[in-house]
């Protein structure tokens, strides 16, 4: 142990060790300042400081007018191949299910007749549902289906029964690759109202086009994913270098 450690930095690494082994389990809200000073002999600016460095290691969070809570571990999910939201989670360990909030025929904006290969104002199915893992909010999802497509997907129970595995298994609709666009935004009003944050917090953006054979794109996502819950890995190769001519 550093003996001359900040105070601060006792403070912290007791707290992170107390969460490491669940005293503070996931979930928990960690003692007021006040006691919190009198346990460790500091001032509350320590304490403050120690709170601030929790916060930033992912840790706690704090909620305003209520306190300081135990955050959940985030979920680490590689960005390797084209999977779904359910095979990602059986693959880590987790429960996935999905709320169904919204599914109806809408005209194609721009955007979405984009990436689905067909003329704006042509009717597409929209999908909105709410991904959980272990009954907790992880994403909310915009799926964008061909009509055609679409009627079959929606006749099934989609709380029960994943789109990629509908497209794939039930009408035969392999799905080989997709193009992906990642982003950092801030959760709307309606956004943060399906996963249960606070309007503007850090959320990803995923867009994602999935195409069969052709390619024929079949499957356009929108994907929100709690910022505080989830991170992204991938793995990258370095094409090799052309070789330098050998001088003479």
């Amino acid at each position: 142990m550093v003996t001359n450690a900040p105070l601060y930095a006792h403070v912290e690494a007791t707290l992170a060790s107390e969460i490491a082994n669940a005293v503070l389990p996931t979930g928990s809200q960690l003692p007021p300042e006040e006691r919190l000073t009198e346990r460790f002999a500091v001032s509350r600016t320590t304490v403050r400081k120690a709170i601030d460095n929790l916060v930033a290691r992912g840790l706690v969070e704090i909620r305003r007018g209520k306190g300081t809570f135990v955050t959940e571990p985030k979920i680490t999910q590689e960005l390797t191949e084209l999977s779904g939201f359910a095979e990602d989670m059986i693959a880590l360990g987790r429960r996935p299910t999905a709320r169904v909030l919204d599914k109806r025929i809408v005209p194609a904006t721009k955007e979405v007749a984009e990436h689905l290969g067909i003329s704006p104002g042509a009717q597409v199915y929209r999908i909105k549902r709410v991904r959980l893992a272990d009954g907790i909010a992880m994403s909310f999802d915009e799926t964008y289906l061909p009509l055609e497509v679409g009627e079959k997907v929606v006749s099934n129970d989609l709380e029960a029964e994943p789109i990629f595995a509908l497209l794939e298994d039930k009408y035969e609709l392999p799905l080989v690759e997709a193009q992906y666009q990642l982003e950092a935004v801030t959760a709307d009003e309606d956004i943060a109202q399906a996963l249960a944050i606070e309007i503007r917090s850090p959320i990803f953006l995923i867009e994602r086009t999935s195409y069969s054979n052709g390619p024929r794109p079949v499957d356009y996502e929108k994907l929100y994913y709690r910022g505080d819950l989830i991170r992204f890995s991938t793995r990258l190769s370095r094409h090799a270098r052309g070789r330098k001519p050998e001088s003479r």
